[in-house]
């Protein structure tokens, strides 16, 4: 299930700074009426990185035999035979495409036989309703899967019923997939990647995987290489439904060994399990519904945690990320010193480079409200084309609107201006609507203070 709160691009910065009354008329240069039209991304080139197999063989164990509250799965499931998938409901003009190359990647890189169907009793279901209709079910649920039913109405009759329940299943035959019609073009991607992800192959998601969906984090958007592996894996003809762990685990060796040859000689790095007191933690600092005292707390718990753990991987970046965000509307000096301390911790590994870039839009408009846009454009620009890569648009025309913003401020008024003109079809394709994306631009364009401090 992908949660509704979501890794935040600059948005509370504004709670903390200062702003000016008005902007300078050379940044006031997009009407409503003139927005570019909306980009996408080409077909993805898949990105290669080096994994060892002995790890694929313990994170596919911890990802397809439990669940994310951590009970364990007695069986690994998945689709015995070709796989068929329909698309219902009201979707957005953009899924048709997303999917289809969604499906494209599936079949190449994961070797699965999935195709569209018209009928009713397709493997999968996929359909798209109004965000209120999934709220009214699962309130913090920006979109989810279930099993043994083919649309939101029946999984709302039957969502207590043992055919839902995941732990009972012992193979997969009909599932749904329910998305949101009204959401950004690039939320309704995301969500097409993990739901389906999840319901061709892992249940869980586990906060230590630097480069994955199965990572409640939502910094990886789209389907990873490690990601694919895992489904590559999950169909390999040496697995079957109804396998148990030990069974699952004597086999994979030799699964890997043949998915991924290079990786025999790579060692596994040693990782501990995250608690769940960890998982509440983050859940409670970032989720919706706790006072801003219970968030900063939880926040707090989750750096002693892992700081404790002695952890310096993306967890302990993330928990400083998450500390910094729940500060921004009291205290900015603390906040940019957790961001900071995240960055620190992310820049320690190739893994989490794509972690750094969520990092960089705030330091980069903490740099920028403090009237430095040299220091803003020295922290933005080495991440675009790590954002790009990501085919995560959101970030995209964040990082290029905070550099069009630096540049303008320094006097490079033209450049800053095609810049900002550029990312803004990115922005309708990340944030949606028109609105959206004006917001976005007038938050921004607000950060330079109109009389910087001398």
């Amino acid at each position: 299930m992908r949660w509704a709160c979501i890794l935040p691009l600059v948005a509370l910065l504004g709670g903390c700074v200062s702003m000016p009354q008005s902007t300078p008329p050379s940044r006031a240069v997009i009407a409503d009426s003139t927005l570019p039209p909306m980009k996408m991304f080409p077909a993805r080139a898949p990105l290669r990185q080096p994994l060892s197999n002995a790890a694929l063989t313990r994170d596919f164990l911890a990802l397809s035999f439990q669940m994310e509250s951590g009970r364990q799965l007695p069986v690994l499931t998945r689709f015995e035979g070709p796989i068929s998938l329909r698309v219902t409901g009201r979707p957005p003009p953009t899924l048709s495409a997303d999917l289809a190359q969604l499906l494209t990647r599936l079949k190449r890189e994961a070797g699965l036989d999935i195709s569209t169907t018209t009928a009713a009793q397709a493997s999968i279901t996929i359909e798209a309703v109004p965000r209120s209709d999934i709220h009214r079910v699962l309130p913090q649920a920006a979109c989810f899967v279930a099993p043994n039913v083919r649309s939101l109405a029946e999984f709302r009759s039957a969502r207590r019923n043992p055919a839902t329940n995941w732990a009972l299943l012992e193979t997969r035959e009909t599932l749904a997939i329910i998305v949101p019609s009204d959401a950004s073009p690039q939320e309704v991607r995301d969500c097409l990647h993990e739901e389906l992800a999840q319901a061709l192959g892992p249940l869980n998601d586990l906060y230590r995987l630097p480069s994955s969906v199965f990572n409640d984090d939502n910094v990886h958007t789209v389907l990873t290489d490690f990601d694919m592996l895992i489904l590559r894996a999950t169909y390999a003809p040496e697995l079957r439904s109804g396998m148990s762990r030990a069974e699952a685990a004597e086999v994979l060796p030799k699964v890997f060994a043949r998915l991924n040859p290079g990786g025999a000689s790579l060692r596994a790095s040693a990782v501990s399990a995250t608690p769940q007191a960890y998982i509440r933690a983050i859940e409670t600092a970032l989720g919706p519904g706790a006072s801003p005292a219970t968030r900063q707390r939880a926040a707090a718990t989750a750096v002693r945690i892992a700081t404790e753990a002695g952890w310096a991987d993306n967890r302990r970046g993330f928990a400083h990320y998450a500390q910094g965000r729940v500060l921004q509307s009291t205290n900015s000096v603390a906040a940019q010193q957790a961001f900071r301390r995240a960055d620190q911790f992310y820049a320690r590994s190739r893994t989490t480079r794509l972690h750094r870039a969520y990092v960089a839009t705030q330091l980069g408009a903490y740099a920028l409200a403090e009237g430095d846009p040299a220091r803003a454009r020295a922290l933005v620009t080495p991440h675009i084309d790590r954002a790009r890569a990501s085919q995560n648009a959101a970030l995209l025309a964040t990082l290029q609107l905070l550099r069009a913003e630096a540049l303008i401020a320094e006097g490079r008024i033209s450049e800053g201006r095609a810049l900002r003109l550029d990312s803004l079809g990115w922005a309708r394709y990340g944030f949606g609507a028109d609105w959206a994306v004006h917001a976005k631009l007038r938050e921004i364009s607000a950060l330079f203070p109109a009389d910087p401090p001398v």
